[in-house]
């Protein structure tokens, strides 16, 4: 059985040379804030990714699209950043998983009411963290 599981986890980690690496879908490398989303986040990111750039802020933006395994490089892009924002329509199951996964810091938008973030619920926390 132990054999089994450990043979099961090794090729689950060995898709990972098979998937795309992450890239960025809007803003800067070295952003003072990156959101990272998945899911049903993220048009209300976008949105909201959208008016802060034009606006000049310093922000980023990734989607993941891969969760098990996460993409080879995403660690690299979570540590270019002071904050790491997830926004998530639950209790925060990602948040949990990146930071025990990559020991990030991340910081938490949780919102549990059936309905889907506006762009400025998203646009509020991040001036938030801009502004800390």
């Amino acid at each position: 059985h132990e054999l089994m599981v450990h043979l099961r986890s090794a090729k689950i980690k060995a898709i990972a040379d098979y998937i795309p690496l992450q890239k960025l879908d809007s803003g800067n490398e070295n952003a003072k804030v990156l959101v990272l989303s998945w899911g049903s986040t993220y048009g209300s990111v976008k949105g909201a990714m959208v008016e802060l750039l034009e606006e000049g802020k310093d922000v980023a933006h990734v989607h993941l699209r891969y969760l098990n395994p996460m993409p080879r490089n995403l660690e690299e892009l979570l540590k270019n950043h002071q904050y790491v924002l997830i926004p998530e329509i639950n209790d925060g199951q990602l948040i949990r998983i990146i930071r025990d996964r990559y020991l990030t810091p991340a910081v938490g938008l949780n919102k549990i009411k059936g309905l889907p973030f506006s762009t400025g619920e998203i646009k509020i926390k991040i001036n938030e963290l801009l502004n800390s």
